[in-house]
């Protein structure tokens, strides 16, 4: 198993014994019945990168490839018109469409008016080891100015230690088996962020750390139930028989090519 399989197993676990329904939720179905959960709090996952633990999970698919295309909606050309969005080949926020064609002003229309990506990649290439290298979406300017779904994972800190590069991404919430949990789509979106940074140039640093924090980790009542079956599946596999693969580092062939560099400069 990967060790974002792992973790999902001791999260489900988690979950099962210790968490709490909630109340009167926001959230309802088509139907109108409420969408109860069942949460945990603060819930931490390390991994590291250059050992090869990206936070991929087998034990269940994940839309990974539109995770990452989504990723580049809110930092590489940052948007928030969902038009754009479809261009880019992310669909799944056209139900949150405020009525404009946008999903107010959030995410990458946040980055885009605070120019976020490019100060934090300039602070870390002129100021590599200060101490202020944070980037948040949570802008209560812009939460106030439109409607639309407030940021779910909204903060990352990047911090520098020698020739590595690592990151903090937290969030304040997110449903644990598509999004906020181990190996899911934010996960995987923000692993791919520090990977891809042109911070991480073949010239400049290797990432290294990657550590996420939730604030309160959800589910759906009924994801529960079907929970269970996985940590069965997963007990059954007592080992990974295969490593996964490495992260290239900077001094990757795959990495110190000229098409590479260009698409890591891209992001900025």
């Amino acid at each position: 198993m990967t060790k974002a399989d792992k973790y999902l197993v001791e999260d489900i676990k988690n979950i099962l014994e210790n968490g709490f329904q909630d109340v009167d939720p926001r959230p309802k179905y088509e139907d109108g019945t409420p969408a109860h959960t069942i949460s945990v709090n603060h819930v931490m996952r390390k991994y590291d990168l250059s050992k090869g633990e990206f936070p991929i999970c087998t034990l269940r698919p994940q839309a990974w490839k539109t995770g990452v295309r989504e990723i580049f909606t809110i930092y590489q050309k940052p948007t928030n018109d969902l038009a754009e969005m479809r261009e880019m080949g992310v669909t799944w926020w056209d139900p949150w469409d405020i009525g404009d064609g946008t999903i107010g002003q959030r995410y990458g229309a946040t980055v885009k008016r605070y120019d976020l990506i490019h100060k934090i990649i300039e602070d870390i290439e002129k100021n590599p080891y200060g101490r202020r290298k944070v980037m948040s979406l949570w802008q209560e300017t812009d939460l106030a100015e439109t409607p639309g779904l407030a940021p779910c994972a909204f903060l990352t800190m990047w911090n520098v230690r020698g020739e590595f590069l690592d990151m903090s991404m937290v969030q304040r919430s997110g449903d644990m088996l598509t999004a906020s949990g181990a190996g899911g789509i934010n996960e995987i979106q923000y692993a791919a962020l520090l990977v891809t940074s042109p911070a991480c140039s073949p010239t400049s640093w290797r990432t290294n750390r990657f550590t996420t924090v939730t604030s309160t980790t959800p589910t759906r009542c009924s994801a529960v139930r079907k929970s269970r079956s996985r940590t069965t599946t997963a007990n059954r596999r007592t080992c990974c028989s295969t490593p996964h693969p490495a992260v290239p580092s900077r001094t990757s062939p795959s990495t110190t090519s000229n098409s590479s560099t260009t698409r890591l400069r891209n992001l900025s």
